[in-house]
């Protein structure tokens, strides 16, 4: 049995959740999400947690529902942190001439190419960022959907992934990358 599936889920005040035909909404002060949930895994909501069961007479193999049992609890608890408290990511470019800037959602990156590479963010992530003298350019964006927000970073970032000779590229608040040494430092 999952040991991450077994944990109760606490739902914080000012959160409703509604659970229907296989399908958890969740609702909070920061937004509203819903998930669909596979029917081999029954949830129920007792005085204030939300508590994940396998159905036993589904007819999924155990290991699968197994898998489900802590995958759906996940999620669920992913869904009530982000509508309670948000997700934040910190991004920055590094790299000589590196710029970026925002106008609404609509960034527009400056990272060494030809051409400007201009990103439509979805409305339910907010950006900002930050162009300060003798700093990194920085990018934060915030969401109450942790998938979408790692999907956008992920994107961001590959328009410029990290390199280990210079050190260059879009990197994570704090990241630190592994340097390597360049041909000149070889043993001959």
């Amino acid at each position: 049995m999952s040991r991450i599936g077994k944990l109760p889920i606490a739902i914080p005040a000012g959160v409703n959740i509604d659970i229907k035909d296989n399908v958890v909404s969740v609702k909070g002060p920061k937004g509203e999400l819903s998930q669909k949930v596979d029917p081999s895994i029954k949830i129920k909501n007792e005085d204030g947690h939300l508590v994940f069961e396998i159905d036993e007479n589904s007819p999924v193999n155990q290991k699968q529902k197994q898998a489900f049992h802590g995958l759906y609890r996940a999620l669920v608890n992913n869904m009530v942190v982000g509508v309670s408290e948000g997700y934040k990511k910190e991004m920055e470019l590094v790299g000589v001439g590196y710029r970026v800037s925002n106008q609404g959602n609509i960034l527009e990156f400056s990272l060494g190419y030809t051409h400007p590479i201009f990103m439509q963010l979805p409305k339910e992530v907010k950006v900002e960022t930050k162009s300060e003298r003798n700093q990194n350019p920085q990018i934060i964006l915030e969401s109450c959907n942790k998938e979408l927000l790692g999907l956008i970073c992920a994107k961001i970032r590959s328009f410029r992934m990290p390199e280990p000779y210079k050190g260059k590229g879009i990197l994570f608040k704090g990241e630190v990358i592994r340097r390597k040494s360049g041909k000149s430092a070889s043993a001959k």
